[in-house]
Formats: structure tokens, sequence, C-alpha cells
């Protein structure tokens, strides 16, 4: 197995669930949750307190897998922090570089959930997980890792390219699965990607990056900057390849979306997690839409992570 840390955001996830006064109401070509009028007291059915964020979740994937899984993230000591380290505690994950912010509060998420219709409208306050600028490069070589796996740090190209330098200067694997401050600037992705070996994003984000309609299209142009390209398409599957192998392929299976929160975290976890234990690239891509299918049918961003023991059955996945 595999050294791999997980350098992201650290959330407590509040939900608020209902499934009269949350449903969603169409305008135009949105939907809003209609029901809920300025100044008016709403009775819900429940509320659940969970724990996300992208180094979180991914961070539990790798530990489930079996790697030795490092997280590298901001908290504050407060009640939502406490919730984080149990978390950590529970999964067995390494928190030595956790980092504790004075004045901040942890971040916080607050899930608005249709418990009918799965649909969800998500308040964020990023707190301690709004900044890494206070993270050293140099506690890779402390940590060792075999893998470096990146998700949003908010646009912060300059700690993004300092981590990136070092990890290729000491033979550390990137993957990296870049948020929408990332994609917003382009130009500082595309300089980046000469550091990184597997990049995971959706075909909105792929267009943004680089031309193309077509997933064929934008997976040959994004493969010109890194070796290993994952391109995700919602319930049309997505496209991969590695350099010597291309796939298309469909959703793992039709399930009911009990909450869509972490299914990009787990898709792109769970593939590293499997490449990383010597799978096949093929097999690598199906865990990683089962793991992601597997998420989104329970509530919140991680209580359906897989270990990569159950037994996967097969999904359309075709060679092109």
């Amino acid at each position: 197995m595999a050294r791999i840390v997980s350098l992201g955001s650290a959330l407590q996830d509040i939900y608020l669930i209902d499934r009269d006064d949350l449903t969603p109401t169409t305008i135009g070509s949105q939907a809003i949750f209609g029901k809920v009028l300025v100044g008016a007291k709403v009775d819900i059915d429940r509320i659940s307190y969970e724990v996300g964020g992208g180094g979180i979740n991914s961070s539990i994937t790798f530990a489930r897998h079996g790697h030795e899984a490092i997280f590298m993230g901001n908290i504050s000591r407060d009640p939502a922090g406490a919730a984080i380290i149990k978390v950590l505690d529970r999964e067995g994950i390494d928190s030595s570089y956790l980092n504790f912010l004075e004045r901040k509060t942890t971040g916080t998420s607050v899930i608005l959930l249709d418990s009918k219709s799965g649909e969800r409208t998500i308040l964020t306050s990023r707190g301690a997980s709004e900044q890494f600028g206070n993270f050293s490069e140099k506690d890779l070589d402390l940590a060792a890792p075999d893998w470096l796996y990146v998700t949003t740090l908010r646009g912060d190209f300059e700690t993004l390219k300092r981590f990136f330098r070092h990890a290729k200067e000491s033979d550390i694997k990137i993957m990296f699965n870049p948020g929408v401050k990332e994609i917003n600037n382009p130009k500082e992705v595309l300089k980046l990607l000469k550091y990184v070996d597997i990049l995971n994003v959706n075909k909105t984000e792929a267009s943004q990056l680089v031309p193309g309609v077509t997933l064929t299209e934008l997976l040959y142009h994004l493969s010109g900057y890194v070796e290993t390209v994952i391109i995700t398409d919602g319930a049309m599957g997505g496209i991969a390849g590695n350099g010597s192998e291309t796939y298309r392929f469909g959703i793992y299976e039709d399930t009911i979306v009990k909450d869509a929160t972490g299914a990009g975290d787990a898709f792109g976890s769970g593939f590293l997690a499997h490449i990383a234990a010597g799978r096949s690239f093929r097999n690598s891509l199906v865990f990683a839409s089962a793991n992601s299918t597997s998420v989104v049918s329970k509530l919140g961003a991680n209580k359906g992570i897989l270990t990569g023991r159950e037994i996967i059955h097969p999904m359309p996945i075709q060679k092109i």
C-alpha cells in the first residue's frame, strides 16, 4: 500500500432536512427552494451533523482502502474542529500535520436538503479552510508520501506551485482535482499541469481549460498537458486516458440519490486509492464510479465510502 497526503479542506456539514418546505421550485431554467418565505419560521423534519470537505473525504477513502492516509488542512479549536478530529481518529488518519488557526472558526456548511428529491443547496463559511498559505512544502519531506492528492486550495496558486514543485523534485506523484476558484483562472491551472500526474475534472471544468466540445476533444487537448486525464460528465459517465489506454464509461448503476455531496471527491480519491494499490487503469475507473455511487446513496459526504474489498459488479465501460 501507499502513503498518501491529502491537502485540502475540512468542514463540518450541518444538514437541515425536510420533505415539504424545501421542495425545489422552477423559475425559468433555475430551481430554488421556493416554499421558504422571508421572515417565516419553518419547521424541518430533522438535523444531521456530519463531517466533510475535500481533504477529509479523500483521506477517508485512502484510509479505508488500507493506505497510510495523512491529512493536511486547517481547523480551529471549536466544537466543529473537535468533530473533525474525532473522525480522523476513528478512521486511522494521520492528523499530525493538522493546523489550528487562531481567530478563525472551523469551516462549516449548512446544507438544505429536500429528502424527497435529494436536491440540496449548500451555504458555506470556509473559516479556517479559506487559506492554506501557512503550510510549508517542506512538510512533505517529513511525511514522505508516495502521492500528493490535492483538492481546491481556494485559488491559492502560490501554495499550489510551492507544493507541486517540491513534490516533483522529491519524486512524489500528484493527483489534482481543482475547484471553482482554480478553474476560474485557467492560465494558472495550465501552468501547474506540468507537475501533475493525474488530472480529474468534470466536462464543464475541462471546457474552461482547453478548447473542445465533446469529451474526446477535451481529453485530446488536456492529454497534451497531463499523461493521465479523467473527465466526468455526471449521469453520462465520462472519459479517461493514460497515454496508452483510453476508456469511455457510463455510470456504475442507476441509484436513488439521497445526497450528492462528496460525489466528486469519492470518484477522484476512489480512483487513486485503487491505482495506488496496483490495480489496473480500467478497474480503477470502475471502482471510482462504484465509490461515488455508494456515497450518493447515503446521507453525508463520506458515509458510503467503500473499502476496496467489496464485490464490484460490471458497468458500461469501453476501450476506445
